[in-house]
């Protein structure tokens, strides 16, 4: 749908705010994972200025969330490992043989091999070898990076690994709740100021997208899913690092006269929602790092910035 998450069409082969917050709770599945239970109403959306009015931010609308219980923290490559181990689990990106890589994370042996950049947005280069063990390219590892959020999943990979440790996808609706951390109608998780008395909150692009990044927050692609502070409901990264995959379909105008309690997005549709932004995101280009915005892509999609979280039904 949008250039922030690239898309090429693949084919695979047969093998191929009133508000409660409730105490963390673990699933057992998941090693210690901690989830926080919320429930409540909000004001979804935004009218701020900076909206992207083609991608649906508006119009605002008070939404009733009912208790669910989601992930502190996106699902890390420690996490997708035990999981892959447990299941024997193929993604996609393996699958296929490719995804998606920002050109500057690539040795000069890899890019010396890498012929289709992606049209307009040429900084995304489709990497034979490119998954989530191997997230920068042949040769690249995670060796460092257990803590790191797990990249290069489809929404499809991540209905798998949500379905075996017993959980699901966020609604955009509840990860919109959740990632507004109780403020109403802010443009953060934090407040209105991206860098509240010169703190970095997120890790995004600074400097001059896409040719320098100063790396003024500390992170030059992924950073350790417990970076930064958490919001008011204790969630980190809600804002940049990758992008984080929802169950609904994407739409533009469903959800102006839809439902407005527990809202799911229409019932059909070519792409998933996500949300949250990248650690690739700047407001020059991509200024997608506020809850309210949204992008989508194709249930088979991957990147190297594209990750997710877990939800689930509360009791």
């Amino acid at each position: 749908m949008d250039c922030c998450i690239p898309n090429i069409d693949r084919v695979a082969t047969e093998d191929s705010v009133s508000t409660k917050a409730g105490t963390s709770t673990t699933a057992s599945q998941l090693n210690g994972t901690n989830f926080v239970r919320l429930e409540g109403e909000f004001l979804m959306g935004t009218r701020a200025p900076v909206r992207n009015r083609r991608d649906g931010e508006d119009p605002v609308r008070r939404i009733t969330v009912s208790p669910f219980s989601i992930a502190t923290t996106t699902v890390t490559n420690k996490e997708f490992a035990a999981f892959v181990e447990a299941t024997g689990h193929v993604t996609e990106a393996e699958r296929f043989g490719w995804s998606f890589v920002f050109n500057q994370f690539l040795s000069e042996e890899v890019a010396a091999t890498v012929d289709q950049a992606v049209a307009k947005v040429p900084w995304w280069w489709k990497v034979d070898g490119a998954w989530w063990r191997e997230p920068d390219g042949p040769g690249s590892s995670i060796e460092t990076r257990d803590d790191h959020p797990v990249v290069h999943v489809s929404w499809n990979d991540a209905v798998v690994y949500a379905e075996w440790a017993g959980g699901r996808l966020p609604t955009e609706a509840e990860w919109e709740f959740a990632a507004r951390g109780g403020l109403e109608q802010a443009l953060f998780p934090w407040g209105d100021d991206l860098t509240p008395d010169g703190r970095h909150m997120c890790n995004i692009w600074q400097g001059d997208f896409p040719n320098v990044n100063t790396v003024e927050d500390g992170h030059f692609g992924t950073a350790p899913v417990s970076s930064f502070e958490p919001n008011g409901y204790g969630l980190y990264n809600v804002s940049g690092n990758v992008w984080e995959w929802c169950s609904d379909w994407f739409s533009r105008r469903h959800h102006v006269g839809g439902p407005r309690v527990d809202p799911k997005g229409p019932a059909t549709g070519e792409s998933k929602i996500a949300k949250g932004g990248s650690y690739l995101c700047h407001e020059s280009y991509c200024n997608r790092y506020r809850p309210a915005a949204r992008t989508a892509s194709t249930p088979d999609s991957s990147a190297g910035h594209m990750g997710f979280r877990l939800v689930m039904n509360a009791v």
